[in-house]
């Protein structure tokens, strides 16, 4: 079992994972906090369960958003007659685009 050391709104978090998660895991921690930091920035310290209710609010409407978007992929397979095969194809091809746009954001906030 890997471990890992996060920092989030400031305060170290000491975090569990899959070994070779651990960078993972530190890039969704740094999106969490880039999030967090965004609302601190804008709202003032309001409280850090609000900061992390709205940060995780954000990031489940982005979610809520990839998620369309895969929808209207597999549509848009669907209406251009893409036989099954292809059509899973298609929506693969789409959650690949959403996923390498999600770690672009990340290395950038990784790399910010």
């Amino acid at each position: 079992m890997g471990q890992v050391d996060v920092k989030v709104n400031g305060r170290d978090f000491a975090l569990s994972c899959v070994d070779g998660q651990e960078p993972r895991i530190r890039r969704l921690a740094q999106y969490v906090d880039a999030k967090i930091a965004e609302f601190a920035k804008d709202l003032g310290q309001i409280g850090e369960a609000r900061l992390i209710l709205l940060s995780a609010l954000v990031i489940a409407d982005e979610l809520s958003d990839a998620n369309e978007a895969l929808q209207q992929e597999r549509s848009r397979a669907r209406g251009a007659g893409i036989p099954g095969g292809e059509a899973a194809e298609a929506a693969a091809s789409g959650i690949r685009d959403i996923a390498e746009r999600i770690e672009s954001i990340a290395a950038r906030i990784e790399t910010a």
